[in-house]
């Protein structure tokens, strides 16, 4: 995730769309892509809940370069006249309900001037793959690591279990799980939640490349543009 040729087309189309006015990050984390976006030239700002996360971020830069407002994304308030607020890395689907999910738009509203954008980068539900009477779906399975999703239909969950083990651990344990709920989120569905915040679809890709979105494309980066206040 940290690689250069990972970042670069992340960095450039947010620079590109941030033109000559300021940024902020949505669960800006650990500055993974406010800090490359901050060295080529954009004013940048976040919100992020976790304090361990803002702790790692200040190792690296300092409030004068970023600042950082601790706190929920669907509420905290880093500012306005933004002319870009963004959230990467399918971090949206961290908030559990549509609800909280549509409040994430609505306070992105809330920080962008007229015209501004607010751009998700977020993967495409891959029930297709889910064999009929089953719950979940092998993702990954590379030496020391396997990566298993279950989903509940009925309530758009999906919990990722990250399972460890081999030499990958040092502790003398056989093995670690971890696991990472989410609501996942249609394309459609996350349009809706757009226009109920004001915001019209500019553009959608599949990737950071902007190559073409289509029906085969397991994620997708959205560009939306704040035509009206209705927050």
């Amino acid at each position: 995730m940290f690689s250069p040729e990972v970042l670069a087309p992340t960095v450039e189309v947010l620079s590109k769309l941030a033109g000559d006015g300021p940024a902020v990050e949505f669960a800006i984390g650990t500055g993974r892509v406010a800090i490359p976006l901050s060295e080529a030239g954009v004013q940048v700002s976040g919100i992020e809940l976790s304090h361990a996360m803002i702790s790692r971020l200040r190792e690296k830069v300092g409030e004068d370069c970023i600042p950082v407002i601790q706190g929920n994304m669907t509420e905290a308030a880093a500012g306005d006249n933004f002319s870009l607020a963004f959230l990467v890395f399918n971090t949206i689907a961290n908030l559990l309900t549509q609800d909280e999910q549509v409040r994430c738009f609505q306070n992105a509203a809330r920080h962008l001037a007229p015209g501004g954008r607010f751009v998700i980068e977020l993967w495409v539900p891959q029930l297709r793959s889910l064999p009929p009477g089953h719950r979940g779906t092998v993702e990954v399975s590379d030496p020391g690591y396997l990566l298993i999703d279950t989903y509940d239909l009925l309530h758009q969950h999906v919990v990722s279990h990250h399972v460890r083990f081999g030499q990958e651990l040092s502790d003398g344990q056989d093995a670690k799980i971890g696991r990472t709920p989410q609501r996942y989120i249609w394309p459609s569905e996350l349009d809706l939640m757009a226009r109920l915040a004001g915001f019209e679809l500019e553009s959608r890709w599949a990737d950071w490349d902007r190559s073409e979105f289509s029906g085969e494309s397991r994620s997708h980066v959205s560009v939306y543009r704040l035509t009206r206040r209705n927050t």
